[in-house]
């Protein structure tokens, strides 16, 4: 946008901005508080704003105010701006947003607008800088490089040609050359290809190399990010020089232009090419002259060929450069503006002020960028046309107060700065409070009008009457006071008014602040009247108003005449009914006349009068100006001051800077008539510069016209520096002033030395500064001294100069102003005092303000020594006393000032002793002491000493503890357990130590040993094993009797932990200790230490003996393997030897193993070559052949790990001889000679030479070379019956090889059948074409036919015979290898060739098996297939965890076995392999499905787990074992034993340490939770224990019958039930009959399903059944090992399960699922959509009555109130769920809500896949399933495809996640209503759920039950954690539920399982002793594990047992009242 239509627009804004803003005008007249202000910009938009129509944006603007301002946004013509739908729309917030688009709805007034920001309150109004907002729609472009033509050797730039449209957006990120190379923007500027900041590629000194690359430009585009590579490649064109050429530049490129933003890095370019090549020198102008000088290169500004780089540009970088280009032909230039553009901002001084009325203001400007074009002013939005920094009222008004804002602009940007203009004081404008009416009377009576005003300060009222001023008379009085309110009172008196009084009277109230004023009419009766009116001047041009002063009532009409005629006779006049006359535009020729005014009344009288109009025509100027050019000093100048138009006498006048000239020397005025006079000036000054007016002034009006002289004037002193002295240390400032035109640059030098002469830059520097001419330098020191030179240059004339001197004077000064010195007592001392500074310098001594003079007192002597910068004074003192500790000080005077430093002097001596020494705490080892401070003897106490001595030994042989000196505490450590001390203290400062405390004497403890073990020795006994042998500490060090020992290994040199074993103690005396540590690490170094324990605990580790295990192989090849080639048969093969750690053993031989690469793979053909050195020469090998060699490494275990194989070619050599020749008769005249290439080519081919020579003669041989590629030659025009004899050589780049055997044959014209081609051998890839040769000559011509294998072949699909005899076959295949003969038969001979074809094919699925297990590792064998032809080259192994990615490990073939380390501990995993050979990968191998070792945490003995105290328990977690695989954390829950909930003490006790529950009851009974986690798992024990009283006594077992110590055997029961039944009686015989019904069932299905046949070949619906649907009680079983079961039921993993729950989500788990089953039931059975699909089939189920809350809490919960037996935890009717996940990936986002029914009465009828189910007595056959299942999905339900194989497996569906929240306030933990579906449950298995981890708990297999199915519930025990009523169903101790944190989870992948994947012995499901164990039994998950123990199976016969013996504990019978069968198997321990 250009600057005039800019302002234009900004105008109009201006204007529309007042239109908005109007309402914000009237202001207030009170001052506003001090608290309000006008609008300020908090948050204002950028200038641009460029965004993609895909993103859209929001352009925020905010402003702060009090009121809060209001946000309008307008555009740069001041509309408005409004919401476009879907295209533009404001925010609430005043956000201006930009939504995204498409590009067909792209709105140029919309998305390519000029764009501010209004913000207004009451107090005023400011608007932003303008916001250029740009939408960028993706439109298609390319980039295009354009191919550079150049000279030899000079530089070429290419240019990336970016189209405009997108031109602001793409910046070049790179350039591509033709080979691949990429060059990109860089730093330094050195390389022949370099990236210029501007994204041209810049090569310097082009050759002819550079000629055959092509160049792209990679462009990136700043909005979208997009790259892309221009649509075309330019090439350098490189024209060789003929002839010398001067240098050329095109002309649009003579005159340049760049602009750059500040602190960017620039390039100027000089496009000139020439030759010879040119020189480029750049020089830059100095600003406003023509004068140039060098552009100094340097670090920042640094020049490339001719291009001139600057980088951190600054804004003193802008001006014009000049590049100069020369060679020995010619010169030329080019001329660049360069602009640095700096960020515009502003800042407006002071942002707010408050002025009095009448009082000035200013208001400055401060701006900082560059360009600036324009500097604006505007208040409250609108503009005042000021354009200069500083804006000044001279007399602040009222309309003057609001927000004055400054813009500067330039062509990009803009900005702004804001201020506030307030009022002082209080300022009220008049205001007519009380006013007196129109009134018509009759005439006589005296008249009485009366105004009242109001205002601050006081008004002033006068009086009008028609519009004349009222003064007083005889008849006329006015009069005013003032009343108390400060209101003033006005009156009009007329005494005996007449009817020429009557007109419009009017009060005018006015005061600075403002006017008011009222007006009303006068109305006396009376004929009319017109009172006299004046002569009335106007100036033409303007609008005349007059009204005509009629008196009279009443009057009937006034009218204006002119020369007898009414008014109006034209379009100007008006006349108004009042007497108003309006003349517009007056001119005098028209105008000027005499006016009358007649008023009449109705009876006809009237009145005249005259007014006289007179018009002047004010003066007109003609325009006149000095030239454009500015004028120089002596030149001669003259204006003239012409008037055109004006009334005479017109008075003429000129004004030089506003003043009369008439006086100013040099300029003369000639009047030249009555309208013009002109001004010369003969010889002008530069005192003549400025602006001259002509002023022209007439009676009319007064005109002025100015303009200005601008003379350029040579630099000139204002003030010239004159040498200068300066203190030392102060702000030096000398002052260089220059004038002239233009404004001279004023610049200072420094003296190079000592002397004026060589003058160099001032080094910018923190303290030395020029500012506006001035030079600065603060903090002046002597180094600064020296001449200066101040120099004014504008480039008139030669400049200023003016040399001056600067010295600087120091006063004295002491650098250290204050220092503590001291001495010790009776020793002598001296003080020293340097002043530095201008000599001579006097120095005085004051002791404590005292002058001290040395002859009163012989111990004092004062010296003094000149120094070069100054005086040093020493005061000495012969021997120090106590009265010495004074305050010296040393006084330093010069001619300059002075100076004083003091010392504070110190005399010390040695401290008391300490005393009051007291014990305050001791132990075994250590005594904590305290004692008193004694008197320090003036020096600070260093240190005390305590000293402790056996009580045995004597005081010389004590040891010493030291104590810092400001404390009076210490504790003595390393003392020896029960032994006693004797203790004292001294204490010790700088001088010396205090005499001994008195001792005392104290005993320690006893403690743990203290000494170490002895004698320790380790020696390998194999390569995993070592003994270790030791003995015991000495005796007096064992602090008691030594029990044993513990010993610990582990890895040296790692920062690992050591293992501990432990051994008992030999009692016999000098026995050897002794213990051998197996399963180690071969060649591995130990380090073993020992330490002994007693009943205190353990002492000392022993120090680290190390030692190896037997040597093994190196695990690790050599390194670094390279190969070089020597010769055509040796090669030099080097490596670096294998890391230490890797060695395992000493290295003593290196094996180099090398075979062709063709015939690596084949094991036989591999050389092997021994050496102990690192590197080896191959001797022998085959010529010109690719070698594959690995290296590995033996020591005295055996061969290591080979390395990578590397490869290296034999270099080439000349060919061995062709290995066969044939020459075949193909008639009279022609022979066809064929031959086989080389045996050993021994390189590539280059032709093959074929000689013939006829026999027996003497002729000379004759040779044809031919194409390597053609092997056979015809050889013609030879002779009838004549022999020849032929043989063929081959050639290769090295030469020709030796030659062929000969053959003989003879041209004949009988031509016999006959084959040129060879028997050879084929090799074929697998799928690819094959073609075998059979060329035959013959006349008749042959007849072709071949046999495969000895079979005639007939032609198929795909192989057929071509037209030259060979054999094509496509598609090779395996069956195709084999022989083929082909046979040629004519009439004359036959003949026959016989060919082999080898068929090769990528390897078949290889053998995997598992050959051994650790917790983090997997053994697996491999083995090839035995089918596979082509030699193996590998196996890659994948390998997966149960619920991660799958992950693959390359093997080499030789491997036999393989270890996949660095795996989970205790977790599933499935493997396959794959081979590959050179063909490609091949078949993958079943799945092994597998798993690591480790179980979870095994449970402690109480004693050692849990210490009891009265209001605390410890807990020893050390005491837990971790079943081999790390603990990670442990979760501690407590109650009492009578409460129901469990408390959560910690879910994340880390396993190392000891932990406190703390705040218990004394002599209470508690239980006590303990869930230890480790990767494979969890246990949870449960113990009871009581606290101590406390008195530290204990409290008697609760009398419960138990054994155990659990507490309500007996359950009690409600009033209203009978005695009898009592459920220690009905559990166990309810459990009997279910039992035994349960197993009938069992038989009666094992029957059925015997003589059905294989499930899988019938519906699906009976086979699911069989998977999903069995009924089995808690001793059934799933044989796993039934073939038709276990393929289908294969494990496969689920699809990238992620991990349970964290803790603190209320996620539910296994528990839910076993809860609430009356009896054996199969709610398993698998859903089936053909099934009925009503799936909500309500269920009518008889409320049972909640007695004694067995089921559950009864919280008044009104929704929840109906219990199924069993089913404590229930859904609320119609309560609304979250569901996460199922297979969703328990993805919260993926969740579904669905809602439970209302509970309904009902049976439901037999069910399929329900057979055999029973129920508890009293319940009515309700079968419940999981309603939350009815939302699942049921795509891909039970078929997932298999990773590998694709084939599908069946599982039940994945963990459900509800959400406990949603029912019942209370009892938040409450989970689902079981509601079954017809068509049997809607889902096979409980599917994984997490809940409580005390829930599925057999030890060997807590997670065992994965997937349902075969593979059980993942996870099981995550989520909510539930009371133990969730565990304990029915539990009357336990109803309810309620802890609140669920542990947390184990680390992710860990599988769950113990069992091997593979195994058919042990089931992966949890059998319904285990994972029910707290629930008794429930549905069949389809398959039971058998316990691996016997003991965990427990008879119905055996717990029958158990129960009469009560050593079941009340939890199993109260679960078989509850579940009516089966009984808990605790996984927890319960003490």
């Amino acid at each position: 946008m250009n600057m005039p239509n800019k302002r234009l627009k900004w105008l109009m804004l201006f204007a529309a901005v007042a239109l908005i803003a109007g309402g914000s005008q009237t202001l207030a007249a009170n001052p506003p508080d001090a608290d309000q202000k006008g609008p300020v910009f908090l948050k204002e938009p950028t200038n641009r704003i460029d965004f993609s129509n895909s993103t859209g944006a929001e352009i925020e603007c905010k402003a702060s105010g009090n009121p809060m301002p209001e946000i309008i946004w307008i555009r740069s013509d001041g509309t408005a701006v409004g919401d476009v739908p879907g295209l533009r729309q404001i925010s609430s917030d005043g956000k201006l947003v930009f939504p995204p688009f498409r590009a067909e709805d792209y709105r140029q007034e919309v998305h390519a607008q000029v764009y501010a920001c209004l913000a207004r309150n009451q107090f005023g109004s400011i608007i932003s800088r303008d916001v250029h907002v740009r939408a960028v729609v993706n439109q298609y472009y390319e980039a295009e490089v354009v191919s550079e033509y150049v000279i030899r050797g000079n530089t070429a730039v290419l240019k990336c040609t970016i189209p405009s449209f997108v031109a602001d957006f793409l910046r070049v990120e790179a350039w591509v050359a033709s080979d691949g190379t990429e060059y990109a923007p860089e730093e330094d500027f050195d390389g022949k290809y370099l990236v210029l900041p501007s994204g041209e590629l810049h090569i310097r000194e082009v050759g002819p190399e550079d000629g055959y690359k092509s160049y792209q430009c990679r462009t990136k585009h700043r909005l979208t990010g997009e790259t892309r590579l221009s649509a075309t490649k330019g090439r350098l064109v490189i024209t060789e020089p003929v002839a010398s050429v001067g240098p050329k530049i095109s002309v649009g490129e003579r005159l340049r232009d760049a602009g750059a933003a500040l602190r960017s890095t620039l390039t100027l370019f000089c496009p000139a090419q020439s030759y010879p090549v040119p020189s480029f020198r750049w020089y830059k102008f100095i600003e406003g002259t023509t004068r140039k000088q060098a552009v100094v290169l340097n670090d920042r500004v640094k020049q490339v060929s001719g291009t001139l780089i600057i980088k951190d540009a600054v804004v003193d970088d802008s001006g014009k450069y000049l590049c100069v280009v020369n060679n020995s032909v010619g010169g030329e230039s080019v001329e660049t503006v360069l602009t640095v553009t700096a960020p515009l901002s502003a800042k407006i001084d002071p942002p707010t002020q408050t002025v009095d009325f009448g009082r000035p203001a200013v208001f400055t400007c401060q701006y900082t960028g560059n360009p600036i074009k324009t500097v604006s002013w505007m208040k409250d939005g609108k503009a005042i046309g000021h354009s200069e920094p500083v804006l000044r009222i001279e007399s602040v008004k009222k309309e003057d107060k609001g927000m004055y804002q400054c813009f500067i602009r330039n062509d990009q940007e803009s900005a702004e700065a804001s201020a506030e203009l307030k009022l002082g004081g209080r300022f009220d404008p008049p205001v007519i409070r009380q006013a007196f009416q129109e009134e018509t009377m009759e005439p006589g009576p005296s008249v009485f009008l009366k105004c009242v005003a109001g205002g601050n300060p006081t008004p002033e009222i006068s009086w009008e009457l028609d519009g004349k001023k009222i003064a007083n008379n005889d008849r006329y009085q006015v009069g005013q006071y003032v009343t108390v309110n400060g209101d003033v009172v006005s009156y009009l008196n007329i005494t005996s008014v007449h009817a020429n009084d009557g007109g419009l009277y009017k009060c005018i109230a006015k005061s600075k602040v403002g006017v008011a004023e009222h007006s009303a009419k006068l109305n006396v009766y009376g004929l009319p009247y017109i009172r006299q009116m004046e002569k009335k001047a106007i100036v033409a041009g303007e609008t005349l108003i007059v009204t005509c002063p009629v008196a009279g009532y009443p009057i009937d009409s006034i009218v204006w005449e002119r020369d007898n005629r009414a008014l109006p006779i034209n379009r100007k006049q008006k006349v108004f009914p009042n007497g108003t006359l309006i003349i517009e535009n007056v001119e005098r020729n028209s105008d000027q006349a005499t006016y009358t005014c007649v008023a009449k009344n109705q009876e006809g009288y009237s009145a005249r009068g005259s007014l006289e109009v007179q018009v002047m025509a004010p003066p007109k100027i003609t325009p006149f100006s000095f030239g454009e050019e500015p004028a120089n000093v002596e030149d001669s100048v003259s204006v003239t001051c012409l008037i055109s138009t004006g009334d005479l006498p017109i008075d003429i006048e000129w004004f030089f800077n506003e003043y009369g000239i008439s006086s100013y020397s040099g300029i003369s005025v000639m009047k030249g008539g009555k309208r013009n006079s002109v001004l010369s000036i003969d010889s002008v000054q530069a005192r003549h510069a400025g602006n001259y007016s002509c002023r022209a002034k007439n009676h009319a009006a007064a005109v002025n016209y100015t303009t200005d002289l601008i003379v350029n004037v040579p630099p000139r002193w204002i003030l010239e520096p004159t040498d200068k002295a300066f203190a030392q240390g102060s702000d030096a400032k000398v002052e260089c002033k220059a004038d002239g035109f233009p404004k001279p640059q004023v610049t200072w030098k420094k003296a190079v030395g000592d002397t004026p002469g060589e003058y160099k830059d001032l080094k910018k520097s923190d303290n030395i500064r020029v500012e506006e001419g001035t030079l600065h330098v603060d903090n002046i020191q002597k180094t600064n001294e020296g001449y200066y030179l101040c120099e004014a240059i504008n480039g008139i004339g030669s400049g200023l100069s003016a040399v001056i001197m600067i010295s600087v004077q120091a006063p004295p000064e002491f650098t250290e102003k204050l220092r503590n010195q001291t001495a010790r007592r009776g020793e002598p001392a001296v003080l020293q005092c340097e002043a530095k500074g201008e000599k001579p310098i006097g120095i005085l001594w004051n002791m404590n303000n005292m002058r001290l003079d040395p002859k009163n007192d012989n111990r004092y002597t004062i010296r003094e020594e000149i120094l070069s910068t100054g005086v040093m004074s020493s005061l000495s003192i012969k021997r120090t006393e106590r009265s010495d500790s004074a305050l010296f000080t040393c006084v330093a005077t010069n001619a300059f000032g002075s100076d004083d430093a003091s010392i504070n002097m110190i005399v010390q001596e040695v401290p008391e002793m300490p005393y009051a020494l007291k014990v305050l705490d001791k132990s075994g080892r250590s005594v904590q002491l305290s004692w008193a401070q004694p008197y320090d003897g003036n020096s600070p106490l260093d240190r005390y000493i305590i000293e402790f001595k056996r009580s045995r030994a004597s005081w010389s042989e004590i040891d010493r503890v030291i104590v810092p000196g400001h404390t009076t505490e210490a504790q003595v450590q390393k003392l020896s357990p029960a032994t006693t001390y004797n203790i004292r203290i001294v204490a010790e400062n700088a001088i010396g130590t205090s005499q001994s405390s008195e001792a005392v004497t104290i005993i320690t403890a006893e403690e743990a040993p203290s000494g170490k073990p002895q004698n320790i020795k380790v020696e390998p006994v194999n390569q995993t094993t070592m003994r270790v042998t030791w003995k015991p500490p000495p005796r007096t060090e064992w602090n008691g009797e030594i029990l044993g020992y513990y010993v610990g290994y582990k890895l040296s040199n790692t920062n690992s932990s050591y293992v501990f074993e432990t051994i008992n103690f030999i009692t016999e005396e000098g026995k050897e200790h002794n213990l051998e540590l197996q399963n180690l690490r071969v060649y591995t170094q130990y380090s073993v230490v020992i330490q002994a324990f007693n009943k205190i605990g353990a002492g000392p580790l022993s120090e680290e003996e190390k030692q190896f295990t037997a040597e093994g192989t190196p695990s690790q090849p050599p390194s670094d393997t390279a190969c070089t080639t020597l010769t055509s048969q040796t090669i030099r093969v080097g490596w670096v030897s294998p890391p230490l750690e890797s060695a395992n053993g000493v290295i003593k031989t290196y094996k180099v193993v090398y075979a062709p690469s063709d015939e690596w793979y084949d094991e036989t053909k591999r050389h092997y070559k021994k050496t102990a050195s690192s590197d080896t020469v191959l001797h022998g090998l085959k010529k010109y052949t690719n070698y594959t060699m690995q290296v590995l490494a033996t020591t005295a275990g055996g061969d290591g790990v080979r390395s990578v194989p590397i490869h290296c070619q034999t270099e080439p050599d000349v060919p061995e001889a062709p290995t066969d020749v044939k020459a075949l008769v193909m008639g009279n005249a022609a022979i066809l000679v064929s031959w086989r290439p080389p045996a050993q080519p021994n390189g590539i081919i280059t032709q093959y030479t074929v000689y013939s020579k006829a026999e027996g003669a003497e002729t000379e041989t004759k040779t044809q070379k031919v194409p390597h590629y053609q092997m056979s030659f015809e050889a013609t025009e030879l002779e009838k019956n004549k022999p020849y004899e032929f043989w063929v050589t081959a050639s290769t780049t090295i030469g020709e090889g030796q030659q062929s055997k000969s053959i003989v044959a003879m041209p004949s014209d009988q031509v016999p059948a006959k084959i040129a081609s060879f028997d050879d051998t084929f090799t074929a890839t697998f799928k690819e074409d094959a073609k075998m040769p059979c060329l035959a000559v013959g006349a008749p011509q042959p007849e072709i036919t071949w046999k495969i294998k000895g079979v005639e072949f007939s032609a198929n699909d795909r192989m057929r015979l071509l037209p030259d005899g060979s054999l094509l076959i496509k598609s090779v295949n395996r069956q195709d290898a084999g022989d083929y003969s082909c046979h040629a038969e004519n009439s004359i001979a036959k003949d026959s060739i016989t060919h082999k074809l080898i068929v090769l094919a990528p390897p078949q699925s290889p053998h995997v098996t598992l050959s051994a297990t650790t917790t983090d590792a997997l053994t697996v064998k491999l083995k090839p297939h035995e089918g596979d032809t082509a030699p193996l080259h590998g196996y890659t192994l994948h390998y997966k965890p149960e619920f991660g990615e799958w992950e693959t490990s390359e093997v080499s073939v030789d491997s036999q076995k393989h270890n996949i380390e660095g795996l989970l501990c205790g977790s599933r995993y499935q493997v396959y392999a794959t081979g590959f050979n050179n063909i490609g990968a091949g078949e993958a191998s079943d799945i092994l499905n597998t798993r690591t070792k480790g179980q979870k945490p095994k449970l402690p003995e109480k004693p050692r787990f849990i210490e009891v105290s009265s209001n605390s328990v410890s807990l020893h977690f050390k005491a837990w074992k971790d079943g081999g695989c790390p603990m990670s954390h442990f979760v501690v829950e407590s109650k009492k034993r009578d409460q129901i909930e469990w408390n959560q003490i910690s879910n994340n006790v880390k396993p190392d340490n000891n932990y406190v529950v703390l705040d218990l009851e004394p002599a209470t009974w508690y239980n006590l939770r303990i869930t230890a986690h480790n990767s494979a798992g969890f246990t949870v024990a449960e113990y009871d224990f009581a606290t101590l009283t406390v008195t530290g006594g204990t409290i008697a077992p609760l009398d419960d019958g138990s054994s155990h110590g659990n507490v309500h055997t007996r359950i009690r029961l409600p009033a209203w039930m009978p005695e009898w039944l009592d459920l220690n009686f009905m559990v166990p015989l309810i459990a009997t009959v279910v039992v035994v019904a349960v197993g009938i069932c069992v038989v009666c299905v094992a029957l059925s399903r015997r003589r059905a046949d294989d499930m899988r070949g019938g519906q699906k619906d009976v086979y699911y059944d069989v998977v999903y649907n069995q009924t089995m009680g808690p001793g059934a079983t799933l044989d796993k090992r039934r073939p038709d079961l276990r393929d289908e039921l294969g494990y496969i993993a689920p699809p990238n399960r992620k991990l349970p729950p964290v803790p603190g989500s209320n996620y539910n788990t296994c528990d839910r699922i076993k809860r609430g089953r009356g009896g054996m039931r199969s709610n398993h059975s698998t859903w089936d959509p053909r099934r009925n699909p009503n799936l909500y089939e309500e269920l009518k189920a008889p409320p049972v009555p909640m007695h004694g809350n067995h089921y559950g809490h009864a919280h008044g919960n009104v929704e929840c109130h109906y219990r199924h037996p069993g089913m404590e935890d229930e859904i609320c009717p119609y309560a609304t769920f979250h569901l996460l996940g199922f297979r969703e990936e328990m993805d919260p986002t993926k969740a579904m809500n669905f809602q439970t029914f209302p509970h309904q009465n009902g049976h439901t009828g037999p069910v399929p896949g329900h057979a055999g189910t029973m129920l508890p007595p009293g319940h009515p056959g309700h079968v419940h399933s999981r309603s939350g299942s009815q939302s699942m999905p049921r795509a891909n339900r039970y078929q997932r495809k298999n990773s590998q194989g694709g084939q599908s497996s069946i599982y039940t569906p994945a963990p459900e996640y509800d959400d406990p929240a949603n029912c019942a306030e209370e009892d938040q933990y409450r989970r689902y209503t079981r509601v079954n579906s017809q068509g049997g449950s809607l889902y096979s298995g409980p599917g994984p759920e997490y809940d409580d981890p005390a829930n599925c708990a057999p030890e060997e297999d807590q997670y065992g039950s994965q997937y349902g199915g075969p593979y059980g519930q993942p996870y099981d025990h995550y989520g909510s954690r539930g009371s133990m009523g969730r565990r304990s169903i029915g539990s009357a101790r336990n109803p309810g539920n309620g802890s609140p944190e669920p542990p947390p989870p184990p680390p992710r992948n860990h599988d769950m399982s113990n069992s091997s994947f593979n195994d058919s012995k042990e089931s992966n499901e949890i059998s319904e002793a285990e994972c029910d164990r707290d629930h008794g039994p429930r549905g069949n998950y389809g398959a039971v594990k058998r316990s691996p123990q016997p003991k965990d199976q427990r008879t119905t016969e055996e717990m029958r047992k158990l129960i009469e013996r009560n050593e079941t504990g009340p939890k199993q019978l109260q679960l078989q009242q509850a579940n009516g069968a089966g009984f808990t198997a605790y996984d927890t321990m319960a003490v």
